[in-house]
């Protein structure tokens, strides 16, 4: 009897063990998943800051040097822009805002959301709070700012393009209304599944973002 006990006893030791090895261990999934991705207030400041002006060249001119001036087809666009609702945009415009952008500063946040949804998901919301004080900063403050929705390829172009366009209408009413942004400074707009970060992948989550591009630094920005 008592061999027997004690061979049910290693038994039950065994299967003890074997179940707690199996066990997933949780807070380093629960960690990987939620830091993978956000970034720091000063990385987006970096990003969207315009570039330093060009020191003076002693012996050429004695008149302060500054930026060149901005082309008077890109300030037309600006400006005809700001203040629009994003469903406003015509398939022009936003190819032609597209075209501006990718000379300018920008960051791709890769802010995600939930599927077929544009709630922000909770493990992107310490990008956009980073991106509303980024934002707010004495660097960027007062600047127009692109904020460029985009989906994955899953679905049909008109239900993509809507999902995008109330995406990027979902991360600037957060900034408007936690952060005071202006909204006229917010120039929303959606591309569906047209610009996939990763075609190669068209269903992968990091196509579900939002893009922000500094469109015109605050020193020229028109109020």
């Amino acid at each position: 009897m008592k061999l027997a006990a004690k061979g049910l006893t290693a038994i039950l030791s065994i299967i003890t063990i074997g179940a707690a090895l199996s066990l997933p261990t949780s807070p380093a999934f629960a960690g990987d998943e939620s830091n993978s991705k956000n970034v720091t207030e000063d990385e987006i400041v970096r990003a969207l800051a315009p570039p330093p002006k060009k020191p003076l060249t002693r012996g050429l001119s004695i008149a302060p040097q500054a930026d060149p001036a901005p082309n008077a087809t890109e300030t037309k666009l600006i400006q005809s822009v700001r203040g629009r609702s994003t469903r406003s945009l015509s398939s022009t415009e936003r190819e032609e805002i597209a075209s501006v952008a990718k000379d300018k500063p920008n960051i791709d946040l890769e802010i995600t959301f939930d599927y077929n949804s544009a709630n922000i998901s909770a493990k992107s919301m310490p990008s956009v709070q980073a991106l509303g004080r980024a934002l707010t900063s004495p660097d960027l403050k007062g600047s127009t700012f692109v904020v460029a929705g985009h989906t994955d390829a899953a679905g049909g172009e008109a239900y993509n393009q809507d999902l995008s366009e109330r995406r990027a209408d979902s991360i600037k009413r957060y900034l408007v209304d936690k952060y005071g942004i202006s909204a006229t400074d917010l120039v929303t707009v959606g591309y569906g599944k047209s610009k996939l970060k990763d075609p190669s992948q068209p269903m992968a989550e990091v196509n579900r973002r939002v893009q922000v591009v500094n469109m015109e630094n605050k020193t020229t920005a028109s109020k």
